[in-house]
């Protein structure tokens, strides 16, 4: 989820126990490449085919590709690659094993990170960085039964950062929460959410940090945007609080940095804020939308299926709001769907296969139309 901080997938995966679909598999290494695959696809995805799994522990998400198709860039907190909380990472998925190796660093290792993706030419990133707000991982709110909530650090600055880790570029220094920024197909603008209104807003900039422009203007936290293919529209997740009382607990979260993200839809817009649509009514948290290539259809997370509330599959569905299809049929965690340029794979995050821990790996699927 563009921005995720992992309080809230840790508080829904700290009570789901083993998922009983991988429950006392072997390890992939002792087996063939067909058996892990039959273990990694699920009865009824009849979306996805050779899946391969890509990491194999600790929180791994926002993983995007380069737009050639070639590289991979995620944010992962997993202690054994040296890391207190979420870093940018980026690996070639043909030639390098990540049960075996580890990936090369982008971000400072410094405060915590968020949302990387690639710049044109697929040589520089863009992400979001704590750390001129300090050297140390900000402090995560408190977990209580019930409470779900993502924490909107004000020290986000939004950074570009060569392959070797060198910030080249700072585009944000606006006081308060900027991150969550992607980067136009057609490589002239980025997409990004800033509280610098007062409230949680997508805006637009230049590759360069020019021309800053905002986008939406209504009460709730727009965010998670991405571009068509085409580059005219973003979709994007929102909270929209409408009664008094909504609007009461939305507004005091925020004056503490946080928000709550379990009543979300999915949005569409045109990058100059017309044309606004509301493609989903499902219910519950309904987040990480992305543009199919073709640009007829979405895919996105979301649990509205689920009475525990944890239960969070892939769905697609028509840019009209039409022709909802579930893609995943798993019981706790899929999300973060990204596909290649050529919409042959699919990159994202799920539990599946985690051996009853809670870990959250990276998986790859040929995608079947």
């Amino acid at each position: 989820m563009k921005g995720l901080t992992y309080i809230f997938l840790l508080l829904l995966i700290s009570s789901c126990g083993k998922n009983q679909k991988i429950e006392n598999e072997e390890s992939p290494s002792v087996e063939t490449e067909t058996e892990v695959s039959n273990v990694l696809i699920y009865e009824n995805e009849k979306h996805f085919s050779n899946v391969k799994q890509l990491t194999f522990g600790g929180d791994n998400a926002e993983a995007y590709w380069s737009s050639d198709d070639s590289l991979l860039v995620f944010q992962s907190n997993y202690t054994k690659w040296g890391v207190s909380c979420d870093q940018i990472f980026y690996v070639n998925p043909e030639t390098e094993n990540l049960k075996e190796s580890q990936p090369k660093m982008i971000s400072t290792g410094l405060g915590r990170t968020t949302c990387p993706y690639f710049l044109p030419g697929n040589k520089t990133i863009v992400y979001g960085s704590t750390h001129l707000g300090g050297e140390d991982c900000p402090v995560e709110p408190e977990r209580t039964p019930g409470r779900y909530v993502w924490p909107i650090y004000a020290a986000y600055d939004i950074f570009v950062s060569d392959l070797e880790g060198n910030i080249i570029n700072q585009l944000t220094d606006n006081p308060g929460y900027d991150a969550e920024a992607t980067v136009s197909p057609q490589g002239d603008k980025i997409v990004f959410t800033s509280l610098r209104s007062g409230d949680l807003e997508l805006y637009t900039m230049n590759v360069d940090g020019s021309n800053v422009v905002q986008v939406t203007d209504q009460l709730g936290y727009d965010g998670g945007a991405f571009f068509s293919p085409d580059g005219k529209r973003l979709v994007f997740r929102s909270s929209r609080p409408k009664t008094e009382e909504e609007i009461k607990k939305y507004k005091d979260l925020l004056s503490e940095g946080l928000v709550e993200p379990s009543d979300m839809e999915i949005y569409t817009v045109n990058i100059d804020g017309s044309d606004l649509k509301q493609l989903t009514d499902l219910g519950g948290a309904n987040w990480a939308p992305y543009y199919h290539p073709s640009g007829d259809r979405i895919i996105f997370s979301s649990n509205h299926k689920s009475n525990r509330g944890y239960g969070f599959n892939l769905f697609t569905i028509d840019t009209e709001g039409n022709n909802l299809e579930q893609i995943t049929q798993d019981e706790f965690f899929d999300a973060f769907p990204m596909f290649s340029s050529d919409g042959k794979n699919l990159i994202f995050s799920s539990n599946r296969n985690n051996g009853g821990t809670r870990d959250t790996n990276l998986f790859i699927a040929d995608w079947v139309d």
